[in-house]
């Protein structure tokens, strides 16, 4: 029951096909099939939820962010995509101590789909799942900051289990995390990086960060066909040049690299969680969309968020994974 449930929105997608076993026998299926299964209606729905005034913030260690990763995980469970950890076990527990001061224990979120020819190299995608709580009464609800993101990697790897089950299971593994401690200074990667990495830094064949990819900032306000990529070629001109080929035959959306350069005073490139993935030597790409009024602000809320942009985006870093995960070879280092 559960795989019929799975594979219901792939029948949709097929008018004239009464089961998915009829839409196999028809003709091969491709990652366009796949990335159709991301859709607007269903990231906004996650949004609404994971961003409403009930998750309080999602401040790290405390209650609302422990809503936000029982969230992450019944999401999981019902698409039965399992952890790297132990089965049912999706966090990542970090000690109070490793915060500093700064929060209370906390934990990142795992799920995992296993290669069906190289299952020991994995592809990362990840985002933060916190936020910056409350603040003199005030719900920061981080809707773009980074819901956006955080409702993307689910709509995605729930494109690829569906993907699996029809027999099409990436050849390299995916590890789907969701970061905690970000806010405060990227504790959830580093703990990950430094301390607890389920899955050996040497065998992470590149890490595809989404932080912030619902907004449009003032400097394309008359065209929102965009995106910020960060850290694409600094470690692997290959992961640049698959990244640029694939946006070219999809979409080609304007990928915009005024963040990456060496110079740039706002350094985003050392500001979010792939940084601690790159300082190891793995190969990232940072998706952005270049902040707007709101950032950091209360007003950060889900009504803001235009959500056939959010689905082009997600749609697009889905074939960038899909292509990751599925060449025959890893992308090389510089």
């Amino acid at each position: 029951m559960k795989k019929i449930a799975l594979l219901l929105s792939l029948v949709l997608l097929f008018a004239n096909c009464g089961t998915s076993q009829n839409v196999k026998s028809q003709k091969p299926l491709t990652a366009a099939n796949f990335a159709e299964l991301i859709r607007a209606n269903d990231l906004k729905e996650m949004l609404y939820i994971y961003a409403s005034d009930e998750f309080e913030g999602r401040r790290t260690g405390e209650p609302g962010q422990k809503k936000a990763i029982e969230f992450l995980k019944d999401h999981y469970i019902k698409w039965g995509i399992p952890s790297p950890i132990s089965k049912g076990d999706y966090f990542q527990e970090i000690p109070e101590s490793f915060f500093k001061g700064k929060a209370k224990a906390s934990e990142n979120v795992m799920a995992f789909i296993k290669g069906s020819e190289k299952p020991d190299e994995v592809l990362v995608i990840s985002g933060h799942l916190d936020h910056e709580g409350i603040k003199n009464g005030k719900i920061y609800n981080g809707a773009d900051d980074d819901g956006s993101g955080t409702v993307a990697i689910l709509e995605i790897a729930k494109a690829f289990k569906t993907a699996a089950d029809n027999d099409y299971a990436p050849k390299r593994s995916i590890l789907f995390l969701h970061f905690t401690g970000e806010e405060l200074g990227l504790y959830g990667s580093k703990y990950y990086t430094e301390v607890d990495p389920v899955i050996p830094l040497e065998n992470t064949i590149a890490d595809l960060n989404i932080d912030m990819i619902g907004r449009t900032d003032p400097k394309h306000d008359s065209n929102s066909n965009y995106m910020y990529l960060i850290g694409s070629n600094r470690l692997s001109t290959e992961l640049h040049d698959v990244s640029e080929a694939v946006n070219k035959e999809h979409f080609n959306m304007v990928f915009d690299y005024t963040f990456n350069d060496e110079n740039d005073p706002n350094r985003y490139y050392y500001r979010s969680d792939h940084y601690n993935f790159a300082k190891n030597n793995i190969p990232v790409i940072f998706y952005f969309d270049g902040g707007h009024e709101d950032y950091h602000k209360p007003t950060d809320t889900p009504d803001k968020i235009d959500y056939d942009l959010l689905t082009k985006r997600t749609q697009l870093i889905f074939y960038t994974a899909w292509e990751l995960a599925n060449r025959e070879e890893r992308v090389k280092l510089d």
